[in-house]
């Protein structure tokens, strides 16, 4: 069943990590309801325009099944939301979701477009190495592009709307983007689903590019 657990909004702030002051909005907290809007929800931002946010990926999602895994295997608990999802949910597995399902919470309808791509602070922000688990396993979490804007409440259903192809989860891309880079036919596949984001076909066309 989708459960939504924890819904979550932050600012950019700065961290010490290791002696070194560095801006994230990693680390967003739990909140009653949020108004989404096509780049995000109020009162939440990235630092890292490059690689976060955007209309492609405005609202980021991630499993908490994970979390039972990530603290049994670190020795470690948690806190809600240790990834900086928006979204943290039961129910909705990268290898159950696909690249274009489309989902209405709350008022809102958004639709999956690309897996999340983490980076070092996760690992930096829960003090154990993450990174290279999630990188390793494709536990990545996922990205939304918003359909239409709306108000989303900590206890608002989750309703699968659409769904338009059923060959590409969110576990099959992630391997093909960070493990299988050489599988020619998959990339040529994915680059033909046109709700993925913008970002992820242009790095398969280079991979594409590459092989050929």
């Amino acid at each position: 069943m989708r459960k939504l657990i924890s819904l979550n909004v932050g600012e950019p702030k700065e961290y010490l990590f290791n002696g070194k002051a560095e801006k994230t909005g990693i680390g967003k907290k739990p909140v009653v309801s949020a108004n989404l809007h096509k780049l995000g929800f109020d009162n939440d931002q990235v630092a890292s325009t490059e690689y976060h946010g955007g209309v492609d990926r405005a609202v980021c999602l991630y499993p908490y099944e994970h979390y039972e895994q990530w603290e049994k295997e670190f020795n470690i608990k948690l806190p809600l939301p240790a990834f900086g999802e928006n979204l943290t949910t039961t129910g909705m597995l990268e290898k159950d979701i696909y690249i274009g399902d489309t989902f209405e919470i709350g008022t809102a309808v958004i639709q999956v477009t690309q897996g999340r791509v983490p980076c070092a602070k996760i690992s930096k922000f829960n003090g154990v190495d993450l990174l290279s688990r999630i990188m390793e396993s494709c536990y990545t979490g996922y990205l939304f592009r918003v359909l239409e804007e709306g108000v989303i409440h900590d206890d608002s259903t989750i309703k699968l709307v659409d769904r338009v192809q059923e060959k590409y989860s969110i576990l099959e891309a992630n391997q093909i983007m960070l493990h299988d880079r050489k599988n020619v036919e998959a990339i040529e596949e994915m680059l033909q689903i046109k709700e993925l984001a913008t970002v992820w076909k242009n790095t398969l066309g280079n991979m594409l590019e590459k092989i050929k």
